[in-house]
């Protein structure tokens, strides 16, 4: 299935905060019930297995919304007696309930310095950009952190396409998600092309897993 290119979702575009929001949670609780969330916190959990923690976790989420995962995050850390901080980079950042910092910035251009941080993830963002956009954001997620770089985000493929057209008319509440999700499936990048892109971005040992009946694909460079 060719990748649905410059084709724009209703987020991608000024909406009212209303329908942002609306949207928002949809995406969150797919993100919850399906798994999208667990895979993330699954990455992390090998990466922390092969070294040694921190004392303090700083994770960036690159992307990262009204920091819907920095919480699950926060929760998962604390359940395992790590001490997390979160650092949450999207465009519509704003203040919200919890211990994440939200920083307003662009994900091409993350206002953080070199190997700020130990993980550095992004979830369902990266198919929003072009792959020269793409190039650049997983350059700067590289360059920020001094771990790994986690990266999951929906495979394109007829059976995500099917699933997520299902579950977004049985459980989602806003006229945009019915939209949004199946084309966010049909802009995303194939395994293949995830790696040319991470290879562009200076990222060698990019090591991509497949989830065909969640639809994901969960990329790490550690």
């Amino acid at each position: 299935m060719k990748r649905a290119e410059r084709a724009l979702e209703h987020l991608d575009a000024p909406v009212l905060d209303a329908d942002r929001e609306a949207s928002l949670a949809d995406v969150d609780r797919l993100n919850a019930w399906f798994g999208g969330y667990g895979l993330t916190l699954r990455a992390i959990s090998h990466v922390l297995r092969r070294r040694r923690a921190p004392e303090v976790l700083v994770v960036v989420d690159v992307g990262g919304g009204r920091g819907h995962f920095a919480r699950r995050l926060q929760a998962w850390a604390r359940r395992r007696g790590l001490h997390v901080r979160v650092i949450v980079v999207d465009r519509e950042a704003r203040d919200v309930e919890g211990d994440a910092l939200m920083v307003c910035a662009d994900a091409t251009a993350l206002p953080l310095r070199d190997g700020a941080a130990d993980v550095v993830t992004t979830a369902l963002t990266l198919h929003h950009l072009e792959p020269d956009a793409a190039v650049r954001c997983l350059a700067e997620m590289r360059a920020v952190a001094r771990g790994a770089v986690i990266v999951n985000d929906l495979w394109r493929t007829r059976l995500t396409l099917g699933l997520v057209w299902l579950a977004t008319r049985l459980f989602t509440r806003h006229r945009f998600s019915w939209d949004d999700g199946p084309l966010s499936v049909r802009r995303s990048y194939s395994p293949a092309e995830l790696r040319q892109l991470a290879e562009k971005a200076g990222i060698a040992n990019l090591v991509v897993r497949r989830y065909p009946w969640l639809g994901r694909v969960i990329a790490v460079s550690a």
